[in-house]
């Protein structure tokens, strides 16, 4: 009679355990189904690798990659449509050395932070629940750059001492675009990785666009640091005023490889509940 019990005790569990199994996926399953798409707000962190392109390399050299951070957050807008914004802190750097210009022998490096908004468009819908999204997004924002040149073992602000003649603007519109994809780990975690490109609306990123000056009239580091051939072994002459220095024709770039956490703070339907529990108390 005990072993008999025990069986049916057994059974029981487990067909209770199996329906509360089934509840739990019912009420996931449900979760997004149930949900109006319109309003999904979410967090956004992550970091990853940065690069730049520009007068001083044309091609993403392993040596130049940096970090990056990101915060930022999202709403969505419709089944497949997400507004989003982030703010980023990102480090670039480019030296003219092993390239086929090394010649000239110019580096820089610059630390920036950067903001945008945009918009997201994603492959599959909201409510299809899909474990991974493929998106692709753009967006408009601006960066404040602060290219930099390392001389003597001493880091040198190279906008004020005007190399080209030039006083730029610091503060640059950019233009950013990238692919990704999301997967889902529960209703409210989602991890992603996306690939990205900002097009800036300056050549001035790393201090290089046109030509060669006269130096006459610069202080002494602004006539170093305008040219530099002076410190190869051996070192050769210096260029002539009105030699190419930069390529104003193609403005300057940078990307970023990103790895993110997105986190789901609410709903729209969830904010309107609360709205309408604190007019009722």
């Amino acid at each position: 009679m005990g072993n008999m019990s025990r069986k049916y005790i057994v059974l029981i569990l487990t067909l209770i355990m199996l329906n509360v199994g089934q509840l739990t996926r019912a009420q996931r399953s449900s979760f997004r189904q149930k949900t109006n798409p319109l309003g999904v707000l979410k967090i956004i962190a992550g970091g990853g690798l940065s690069y730049y392109l520009g007068d001083l390399r044309d091609a993403i050299n392993m040596e130049h990659v940096h970090a990056h951070a990101a915060l930022g957050m999202s709403y969505r807008l419709t089944e497949r449509l997400v507004a989003r914004g982030e703010l980023r802190f990102y480090r670039i750097s480019g030296s003219q050395a092993g390239t086929r210009i090394q010649y000239n022998n110019l580096s820089f490096r610059s630390d920036n932070p950067d903001g945008y908004v945009g918009l997201q468009l994603e492959l599959f819908k909201f409510s299809e629940q899909p474990r991974f999204n493929p998106y692709f997004f753009a967006g408009i924002g601006l960066t404040h750059i602060t290219p930099k040149a390392n001389y003597q073992g001493i880091w040198y602000n190279l906008p004020p001492l005007q190399t080209e003649g030039i006083n730029y603007a610091r503060t640059v519109r950019i233009l950013p675009v990238g692919v990704g994809v999301s997967w889902r780990l529960s209703d409210r975690w989602q991890m992603g990785v996306e690939l990205s490109n900002n097009y800036a609306g300056s050549d001035y990123l790393d201090d290089v666009s046109t030509n060669y000056i006269s130096t006459a009239g610069m202080s002494e580091i602004g006539r170093s640091l305008a040219d530099r051939r002076g410190e190869l072994n051996p070192p050769i002459a210096l260029n002539e005023p009105g030699n190419i220095r930069g390529n104003p024709r193609v403005k300057d770039t940078y990307g970023f490889l990103a790895f993110r956490a997105e986190y789901l703070l609410g709903t729209r339907a969830n904010r309107l509940e609360k709205r309408r529990t604190r007019c009722y108390y």
